[in-house]
């Protein structure tokens, strides 16, 4: 076959793709690749309307747990990128109750208004999945589906509308998770996730260490490793086992939590 004859074949079959599918094809992609959808869409809907109080990072400036969340932001974002972006983040704790879904979820707000960053939110704690309640959304399926049933990650997928966050919600509970997280497809979800977008973070909120397996499986399946701390909550003994459980692989540091200061007048505490 000619030069002109593969040139004509080859635009009769990108004629036939615009008339089928209705999209332009896209320099680089086969006629049947679909485009990535751009990041400007995920502005494109109404901001859910939160109203939870520990959601700091949707308050305004002059707020001092909002400013200690974009301190947090500045140095998540120093640490994962260089050379290589370090754009999936777990974040764990040693027990419950020690904010560890709040950090996730104020530190994924505080970077999805960063006009430089889409982020992924992704509910992983399985056995009390806590992210939907707290963004006010009743989802009809999540992470498990994906999991279970093989369903694509664009059905599940919720756009918040607050900066560039998307949410992927857990779907439900399971009493033993750890078969699903370590799973072939679990593995292929998070490479999908951490592709996809380029500017993308994806950060995972996982159940916590001590009772629990499940963020033992995942911290090697993501590229780094958010620890939170709650003063006065866990054993200082049982502290130092999870981190040092974590520095086998890519820890990026402890976030201490619910400090409590003193004035001459009167305590307060903040995150």
């Amino acid at each position: 076959m000619s030069r002109i004859e593969k040139a004509l074949e080859k635009a009769s079959r990108a004629r036939e793709s615009l008339q089928t599918t209705g999209t332009k094809p896209v320099p680089g992609r086969n006629p049947g690749q679909t485009a990535r959808p751009s990041s400007d869409a995920l502005m494109n809907v109404t901001p859910l309307r939160i109203t939870h109080p520990m959601l700091a990072a949707m308050r305004e400036k002059n707020d001092v747990a909002a400013e200690e969340y974009k301190k947090l932001r500045s140095l998540v974002v120093k640490l994962t990128k260089g050379e290589q972006f370090n754009n999936t983040l777990m974040v764990t704790s040693t027990i419950s109750g020690e904010g560890k879904t709040l950090t996730a979820l104020n530190l994924a707000i505080s970077l999805a208004k960063e006009y430089d960053h889409t982020v992924l939110l992704v509910d992983t704690d399985l056995r009390r999945p806590s992210i939907h309640k707290f963004l006010g959304i009743k989802p009809k399926a999540g992470l498990i589906q994906c999991i279970k049933d093989s369903l694509p990650l664009d059905k599940v997928l919720i756009k918040t509308g607050i900066g560039k966050l998307v949410v992927l919600p857990a779907g439900g509970t399971l009493d033993d998770p750890v078969e699903f997280l370590s799973s072939n497809r679990m593995k292929e979800i998070i490479l999908e996730l951490k592709t996809r977008y380029p500017d993308r973070y994806v950060i995972f909120d996982t159940p916590p260490m001590l009772p629990f397996a499940d963020a033992q499986v995942l911290k090697s399946s993501v590229d780094a490793t958010l620890f939170v701390v709650r003063e006065r909550k866990a054993k200082v003994q049982h502290v130092r086992k999870m981190i040092n459980s974590l520095q086998k692989d890519n820890f990026l540091g402890v976030v201490y939590n619910d400090i409590q200061s003193y004035s001459s007048s009167n305590p307060y505490s903040y995150y």
